[in-house]
């Protein structure tokens, strides 16, 4: 059944309504509508398949807690900057899906890292000045771009 649930929540992300019916008869929507039998899951909205995909099945492998001022900067459709990070915990490596969470704990979005956990940690809350010198490389425009996150 988690995996049902978790293609449902992919397909409303896409914009694609989807039901969890038997499907072994002769017009099994209509059959299951008839019968009032099953769920339906219906579109909430229309994400692109590479936000859904972000959204979806893909393991978590660690969190990133956010100040206040970044988690509004992401709401409103920004990538998220080192400037505005907080905490980190997990192990994770560049590429790995993480979480975002906001200072009281709500989970407010997920995507792509640029950096591994331990580069996060050291450049955590620093402006990008102050980034190169912690990492010995000239920085990433951001922790995640804000075309590999999506809003949870």
């Amino acid at each position: 059944m988690v995996s049902k649930l978790q293609a449902a929540q992919i397909a409303e992300r896409a914009g694609i309504a989807l039901a969890i019916i038997n499907g072994t008869h002769e017009a099994p929507i209509a059959r299951a509508i008839d019968a009032e039998r099953g769920t339906i899951f219906v579109s909430q909205r229309r994400d692109g398949a590479r936000k859904a995909w972000l959204g979806g099945r893909l393991a978590v492998a660690g969190t990133l807690r956010v100040d206040n001022g970044c988690a509004e900067a992401l709401r409103a459709g920004a990538s998220l900057l080192a400037a505005g990070v907080v905490g980190v915990s997990g192990s994770f490596r560049r590429g790995d899906l993480v979480k975002i969470m906001t200072m009281t704990g709500q989970a407010l979005a997920q995507g792509l890292a640029e950096y591994d956990a331990a580069e996060v940690q050291a450049i955590a809350g620093k402006r990008e000045s102050e980034q190169a010198e912690r990492l010995g490389y000239a920085p990433r425009a951001a922790i995640i771009h804000r075309d590999h996150l999506v809003m949870l």
